[in-house]
């Protein structure tokens, strides 16, 4: 479990967890409206190099943001579907796109789409600012992921 108190140190952790994929992880994100899902996304991309603005994806269902490397930061939010449809097409294509980091807030309705070896990333809030964060590794990679962290 990771304790981080502020937002600030939500970006903080962020950027260190961008820093370590190289394209090709799946991360999910679970917690409740505001629990800082978007925030540690940001982190992240600034992690990958991205220094574009991230917002959250809620309306769009997804945002795609490129690395200068060439790497590319790929966000959905399902929180708004009952059945993502389409949407699961879209999200398989782009898992297998080489050197894309896919983020899914609300996975629920795409949970059997998901790669088994994925991050899972629960976010809780223990009070206004404080939040705990548990990962879990689905498999080697993001085992490996998880092992830099510590």
């Amino acid at each position: 479990m990771i304790e981080v108190k502020s937002e600030q140190e939500m970006q903080v952790f962020g950027e260190k967890l961008g820093r370590l994929f190289s394209g090709g992880e799946v991360i999910e994100l679970v917690g409740d409206v505001g629990a800082g899902k978007t925030t540690l996304v940001r982190g992240i991309a600034r992690g990958m190099g991205i220094d574009e603005t991230v917002q959250s994806p809620s309306f769009t269902i997804s945002r795609l943001y490129d690395a200068p490397d060439g790497r590319r930061l790929a966000h959905y939010d399902f929180y708004r579907l009952d059945d993502a449809g389409i949407m699961k097409n879209e999200l398989l294509d782009t898992i297998d796109t080489r050197g894309t980091v896919v983020i899914i807030e609300w996975a629920g309705t795409v949970e059997e789409t998901l790669p088994k070896d994925h991050l899972t990333i629960r976010i809780m809030a223990s009070d206004e600012s404080e939040r705990e964060l548990v990962i879990e590794a689905g498999g080697e990679t993001s085992q490996k992921i998880v092992e830099r962290l510590t």
